[in-house]
């Protein structure tokens, strides 16, 4: 294997370290922990869909004090596959979850090898494999009942697959005999992928737009309409459910209202969900005591009107509201981040608090190479914008922010050469 391989070896070295250390927290350490309300309610579903019940909350759920959100369907099918919906205790993440979402993360240490060595080499590939294996938000959140905790590695194939069709080049490709094919299928793919990501985290739909946008600038029509494709071929049968389900129509999840409105009110802090929040839990409350007849699928509308009114309302307080969830994307210090023991809120802005000035550092230093990756840069934009919109939490940084700021950070140890046609040729090749 040449200087400029990647480092099959070292990487899945790396990969059995970082699923070591997943299997030592979640099944060493972070045990007999209490779920909170996500988790209990995904571990709800996965129970009935293990059970042959369908999409539907169990009675656990079901018949409690608090009225469940909608939530996208990926996650709890994860769940229910592997063993997480024939769990005896209702009150603890099962050890078979715990192990599958180790090796999911395990994975996800060599996917981002592969994508920083399409920007810089083997040195980045090492780097960023070495780095995500032991990155402290990236081995614990394998212990939680979170849907982040599989889609960091889901947003890194979506970002890889759409960097990979960005390549496919239009113009003298039209003359060869399958050369639109060659660039319908990685589009389709694309769109395919998107969609699936979109199921198991709802938060995925900003990249739709973002993307779209991209590919109407870079004139890449027929990406842009594969991807379309591939979208509408799976999000398609889950959101006509949503539609005779809820009545309304909803593409994957229908908490998006509760959490706009979390994230958009004369209350709103500017970071973290209502458990951060306990104030808002209450304006919550207030608020369905004035609709007792309302679902919390069928509140969401209301949530929206009562939002959107606020903000025509007060713009000058909503622009405030702004400028304190743009520093909260940035700065690590909101209350969903204090809602843990010390020893964890340490831990995690310590170690982002060393990632973000060795990003800065690693992007300036890979200069136009940062362009291979593209993929990454605009679902990292899409979760800087979801931030924006709802609010900024540390579960929302860190799925998506944090393994680009890894990618970034790998630029430190970028080899200068990889540029070249060899370089060109082994990326292709990863």
């Amino acid at each position: 294997m040449g200087a400029g391989s990647f480092p099959r070896a070292f990487v899945l070295a790396v990969a059995m370290a970082g699923l070591a250390a997943r299997l030592a927290f979640g099944l060493g350490y972070w045990v007999d922990e209490k779920l909170n309300r996500d988790e209990v309610e995904y571990m709800s579903l996965a129970r009935s869909l293990a059970a042959g019940h369908g999409y539907v909350y169990d009675e656990h759920v079901a018949t409690g004090p608090v009225q469940p959100f909608g939530r996208a369907p990926g996650y709890p099918a994860f769940l229910a596959l592997v063993g997480g919906g024939v769990a005896e205790s209702v009150e603890r993440v099962p050890a078979s979850v715990k192990i599958a979402q180790s090796i999911a993360g395990a994975i996800g240490v060599v996917l981002i090898a592969i994508a920083a060595f399409r920007l810089g080499g083997a040195r980045s590939a090492k780097a960023a494999a070495a780095i995500a294996a032991i990155y402290p938000p990236l081995v614990w959140v394998a212990g939680y009942a979170y849907s982040e905790s599989i889609f960091w590695p889901i947003g890194l194939g979506l970002a890889l697959v759409m960097s990979r069709a960005l390549e496919q080049k239009p113009g003298v490709l039209f003359s060869e005999k399958y050369s639109r094919l060659r660039m319908w299928q990685p589009a389709i793919v694309l769109g395919l992928f998107a969609g699936v990501s979109i199921l198991v985290r709802a938060a995925t739909l900003l990249f739709v737009p973002l993307s779209a946008l991209w590919l109407i600038y870079k004139r890449r029509w027929i990406t842009l309409a594969g991807m379309a494709i591939g979208l509408v071929l799976v999000l398609t049968p889950w959101t006509i459910r949503n539609i005779k389900f809820y009545g309304h129509f909803v593409v994957a999840a229908a908490d998006g209202g509760v959490t706009f409105w979390t994230g958009n009110n004369r209350l709103a802090t500017g970071e973290g969900d209502m458990a951060a929040n306990p104030h808002l839990k209450f304006a919550n409350q207030e608020l369905r005591a004035r609709h007792p007849h309302l679902s919390e699928e069928q509140m969401e509308p209301v949530y929206y009107q009562e939002s959107i009114g606020w903000i025509r309302e007060h713009p000058g307080d909503w622009l405030w509201l702004m400028a304190r969830k743009v520093f909260y994307v940035v700065v690590p210090i909101g209350p969903s981040y204090k809602v843990h023991s010390a020893r964890y809120f340490w831990a995690s802005v310590v170690s982002y608090g060393l990632l973000l000035p060795l990003a800065a550092i690693g992007a300036w230093r890979l200069g136009s190479r940062r362009r291979r990756l593209a993929g990454m840069w605009i679902l990292a934009a899409a979760a800087v914008a979801t931030c924006l919109v709802f609010f900024p939490q540390e579960r929302f940084r860190i799925p998506v922010i944090d393994p680009a700021l890894i990618l970034l950070a790998s630029g430190l140890w970028a080899s200068a050469t990889w540029g070249d046609a060899q370089g060109a040729a082994e990326r292709r090749a990863a």
